[in-house]
């Protein structure tokens, strides 16, 4: 199974005492591949750095890049579907490009994306992704 993460569920699922680390877990055990654009790998580690630290982003980045289920994304077409946050269509142009089977992300910008039949892109909420990961 191929995910776009959203980095509003990466950022919570980093540390053992997350009530989400299960999903940091399961990426870890191969449970699923992270499909990651430059631009979103970027935003990861600006955030992570700024949220946490300069070396918990980059063990963080290091992880999911040399991860076996890690795959890197070239969105070679920019769909501009996300009107309310424009910034978060490095998340759908990823997933369109890499074939994603979901995006999981907590932000409601991407609700638009339920409405839109072409390009389809199945959005989750955390959660959501729990179960149907069953963990």
């Amino acid at each position: 199974m191929r995910i776009v993460l959203d980095t509003n569920c990466l950022l919570p699922a980093i540390f053992d005492n997350s009530p989400y680390i299960w999903l940091w877990e399961a990426f870890e055990e191969s449970k699923f591949s992270l499909c990651c654009s430059t631009e979103m790998l970027e935003e990861y580690e600006e955030l992570l750095a700024s949220f946490y630290s300069e070396e918990i982003s980059e063990s963080v980045i290091n992880t999911i890049i040399n991860a076996n289920n890690f795959i890197p994304v070239i969105p070679y077409f920019k769909w501009n579907l996300i009107t309310a946050d424009p910034d978060d269509n490095k998340f759908a142009d990823c997933a369109l490009n890499a074939g994603a089977d979901y995006i999981v992300t907590n932000d409601k910008h991407f609700n638009v994306l339920k409405a839109i039949t072409f390009p389809y892109i199945k959005v989750v909420d955390i959660e959501t992704f729990k179960n149907i990961l069953k963990v």
